[in-house]
């Protein structure tokens, strides 16, 4: 695993997660690695579907599709 870095949160908010992901996630940390890989995933799925819309417009623009 690469370094890690502290950050804050509140405790108020750790602990409202802790009661509701508890259950899946033993510690809060897991829950937030787990949140910022899946935001970070979405985002490359987005951007391959601009891409790809890029490539489709192109090739209307070029008379294939």
């Amino acid at each position: 695993m690469s370094q890690s870095r502290q950050i804050a949160i509140p405790e108020d908010l750790c602990a409202a997660a802790k009661k509701r992901f508890g259950g899946r996630f033993p510690h809060v940390q897991d829950f937030v690695i787990f949140l910022l890989q899946e935001l970070l995933r979405d985002t490359n799925v987005e951007l391959d579907h601009a891409e790809q819309a890029a490539v489709e417009q192109r090739l209307r623009d070029l008379g294939y599709l």
